[in-house]
């Protein structure tokens, strides 16, 4: 019998950085496996995620199957614990050493069977999987345990859980507790497969401090269609959340002798910063990737903030300054980076060596010639797809000049575009410089991704800030030294507290803000806090040291990167230590899964490493039924001269939809808003040729959400954080007071309590482009404006003289407008629409 491992499980990501758990049967069906029982328990507590999955399957055929155990995991994350229920036997997962796992997992490949592994899956995510065979009519309970510590990211935490059970299952759970003593600022779910009848299977529960998630789904509700074994439940499930936060040293949480101190203040005023973008325009940039490039800048640098300085140099065989000198982002200097940006071709060989040091060179330049300004933040970012190939090409020598260079005055950020770049090459050069790395994914976000990554670094509120404890109090703290603190992150301190330590831990915070060195002071009780993890609902036993375990070894593995050769053996021993004490499977360590006699003996997961992997005119036409001033109940609004329609009276003259037809302009601007009362603004440009738009923005005011829909995507973007959604593609998401569905038609709907309901779609080729329909309508105010918002109060209709039933005059704010009725295809429920009768006007 045969057996895979994989290397690696991992995490929770929330934003919580990110909990995502996938468990497949891939041939269940097939060959009578069956899974009865599938959970996913999640405690978070205090930033840190304990989870386990649990997944019991029975073999209902005639003879031996092979059943196959697959999760997807945060590539953060660390298993602690796997293992395998078979006949009451238990067969565990044990975690060794990577150098003495390795004998095992040479011998299985030798003898040519699957050793396990962990495989990157995706951009966040690691493949662990694990096959056994199961007797006939025989049970195996399969239970994996995962912990990470969740990071904030542009002012979330995110839990990710992806479910693919590929199969109805009797008993599926999801559970999730959620405490954070800080209280929770917000929570909001989001999934890619629930639909308005698997809603009800979902509760949501929040106070103060806690929050429960429970998902909980019936036989019925988890079936494509009744009868059939196929689920709906395909996809990922997400909670994103806050906690409160106030202008303090942090919050300081501590349990069971370890603490943890939080710090990201709120309130603080922007820095201003000096940027020196670094662009690889060589050939192998060409086609699509220098295209999102230029995208990508040219959204980037309006971004900049008045008091930023900024200067472009592009390179390939060799490196282009912009400008002579960086320059204040005016709207003028803005306008023509722009222009430039636009004009960027890709061509020739990639000079990292001379581009990096140029970029120093202009800092330092300018910096002794004292133009930039005091306390201001200069960074370098530096965007290529390659290695280099002209002028140096030796990473290390680059690396070392670059360093040597930089000297500690800046801070450098790399970004790899693709996988034909050394993406540990970039890593050490970053971390060497007081940044760090990100991989840039080809996909069609990847503009998005590098808008994302520059404001992750957009706001820097401090520098140099240094953390302090008294020295009879604490002891092995992790890193406690940040070279900068942007906006929508968190700097995390944790450690032991020594035997005789002192009733209250007191944390002063030191660091420079502009023009000011500022200190920050918070204390925490020792005893009030062990209190407050009494609660064994949402807390797990000794969570804090395992937090502070989690943090050093993932500091430790970073460290090393930049670290001396002898710096990182130390280093590298610590984490290794660690890492086996704790039970987690991290780069230094493996986990050895052992099978029942007779089958694969074992399987050996080990963590992957990152490199490598690859991984103002007017508008046209709009519908509104009952419009105010006619009727109580105005509604939905639909699209005319998609598809031929021909007059006819409707049945019922005082429940009329009113559609605005095209003039003579091709392409029109379009503007509704009602921001005062109802914090609602649509924007858009309407093709009237097609009779559709090509993009349209919504913009809500409360919660601050932006959604951009294109033929292309919808882009939803919330804290200066974006989320990508290709039409079509099952998305329902709660937020405070809003709610965004979107169903396989590509009808996204937008809504809330006491909101005019909002939906775009999607219209297929050949007249690809986006049709805007409202409901609710009577939910606007009185101030409602824009050339679709005037047709929404003191609206008047007349009959001309002499005039049949299928004529009447609109009369709207002073101005009168033909209208004759039409029969039009209305798309409030989707594709292909429904012919109902309305009231054409051309405006």
């Amino acid at each position: 019998a045969k057996m895979k491992v994989p290397a690696h499980i991992g995490s929770i990501v929330l934003v919580l950085p990110l909990l995502l758990a996938v468990l497949q049967t891939a041939t269940a069906q097939k060959n009578g496996i069956q899974i009865y029982s599938l959970t996913v328990d999640s405690k978070v507590s205090s930033r840190f995620a304990h989870t386990v999955v649990t997944s019991r399957v029975v073999n209902k055929a005639e003879e031996a199957q092979e059943a196959i155990f697959e999760m997807e995991l945060p590539k953060k994350a660390f298993i602690t614990n796997f293992s395998m229920i078979i006949d009451g036997v238990t067969y565990p997962g044990n975690i060794k050493e990577k150098a003495t796992a390795q004998k095992q997992y040479s011998e299985a490949v030798a003898r040519g069977e699957s050793a396990g592994l962990v495989k990157a899956t995706g951009r966040k995510m690691e493949q662990f999987q694990v096959s056994v065979s199961v007797a006939p009519a025989a049970k195996v309970t399969f239970e994996l345990v995962y912990e990470e510590l969740l990071k904030r990211h542009l002012g979330v935490y995110e839990l990710l859980l992806k479910v693919r059970p590929q199969q109805v299952v009797k008993h599926l759970q999801m559970d999730i507790h959620i405490f954070e003593p800080q209280g929770i600022s917000f929570l909001e779910t989001e999934s890619s497969f629930m639909t308005n009848e698997l809603a009800d299977a979902l509760t949501v529960s929040q106070n103060k401090t806690k929050a429960h998630i429970l998902f909980k789904p019936t036989l019925s509700q988890q079936q494509k269609s009744p009868g059939q074994q196929d689920t709906v439940l395909d996809g990922n499930f997400i909670v994103r959340y806050d906690v409160t936060r106030t202008l303090s040293g942090g919050s300081i949480q501590i349990e069971n002798g370890y603490f943890v101190h939080y710090f990201a203040p709120e309130g603080l005023p922007t820095m201003p910063k000096n940027v020196v973008f670094v662009i690889d325009k060589s050939g192998s940039m060409s086609g699509r990737k220098i295209q999102q490039t230029r995208e990508a800048l040219i959204k980037i640098l309006s971004d900049l903030g008045p008091k930023d300085q900024f200067n472009l140099i592009t390179f390939s065989s060799e490196a282009t300054q912009w400008k002579p000198h960086l320059v204040p982002a005016s709207t003028e200097n803005v306008d023509e980076a722009k222009r430039y940006a636009a004009g960027i071709h890709a061509l020739g060989g990639t000079n990292i060596n001379e581009a990096m040091l140029t970029a120093v060179r202009r800092l330092k330049s300018d910096n002794q010639a004292e133009l930039l300004s005091e306390g201001s933040v200069s960074l370098i970012i530096l965007l290529t797809d390659g290695d280099p190939t002209m002028g140096e090409i030796n990473p290390t020598k680059i690396q070392k000049n670059v360093q040597e260079a930089i000297d500690g005055q800046y801070s450098l950020f790399c970004l790899g575009f693709g996988f034909d770049v050394s993406y540990a090459f970039l890593e050490k050069m970053a971390l060497d410089n007081g940044g760090l790395a990100r991989r840039i994914y080809e996909d069609s976000d990847s503009a998005l991704q590098l808008q994302d990554f520059y404001q992750e670094v957009a706001n820097p509120l401090l520098t140099t800030v240094a953390f302090q404890y008294p020295s009879n109090a604490v002891e092995e703290v992790t890193q406690d030294n940040f070279r900068l603190f942007f906006k929508g992150s968190e700097m995390v301190v944790a450690g032991k507290l020594r035997d005789k330590s002192p009733d209250v831990l007191s944390a002063i915070v030191k660091g420079k803000m502009h023009k000011q060195n500022v200190t920050f002071q918070t204390k925490s009780s020792v005893a009030k806090q062990e209190e407050e993890f009494q609660s064994p609902k949402y807390i797990f036993h000794n969570f804090m040291e395992r937090l502070w375990a989690y943090l050093t070894i993932q500091q430790q593995l970073e460290q090393m990167v930049s670290a001396s050769e002898a710096e990182s053996q130390v280093l590298k021993d610590r984490a290794l230590n660690l890492s086996l004490d704790y039970n987690f499977v991290t780069p230094l360590t493996s986990m050895v899964v052992t099978k029942p006699e007779g089958q694969e003996q074992s399987q050996v997961a080990e963590k992957p490493v990152e490199d490598g992997e690859c991984g103002t005119c007017v508008p046209a036409s709009w519908a509104a039924e009952h419009l105010p001033g006619i009727l109580s109940h105005p509604s939905p609004m639909s699209q005319p001269r998609c598809h031929p329609c021909h007059p006819q009276t409707p049945r019922n003259p005082e429940r009329l939809i009113l559609i605005f037809c095209s003039g003579q302009c091709p392409s029109l601007g379009f503007y509704l808003s009602d921001l005062v009362f109802l914090g609602i603004e649509v924007t858009g440009q309407y093709n009237t040729e097609k009779a559709c738009f090509h993009w349209i923005e919504v913009t809500f005011k409360n919660p601050q959400v932006r959604v951009h829909a294109s033929p292309e995507h919808v882009v939803v973007t919330r804290n200066r954080r974006n989320s990508a959604y290709k039409w079509k593609e099952t998305l329902y998401s709660v937020l405070p007071g809003l709610k965004m569905t979107m169903n396989k038609t590509g009808l996204l709907m937008l809504s809330g309590p006491d909101k005019v309901t909002i939906s775009l779609l999607s219209l297929d080729d050949p007249g690809k482009g986006l049709l805007l329909l409202l409901r609710d309508t009577d939910h606007f105010s009185s101030h409602v404006n824009g050339t679709l918002g005037q047709f929404y109060q003191d609206v008047l209709w007349e009959t001309p003289e002499g005039a049949d039933d299928n004529k009447r005059i609109l009369k709207v704010q002073g101005k009168d407008y033909s209208a004759t009725r039409e029969l039009k295809l209305d798309y409030q429920e989707g594709p292909p629409g429904k012919e109902i009768s309305c009231w054409s006007v051309e405006l």
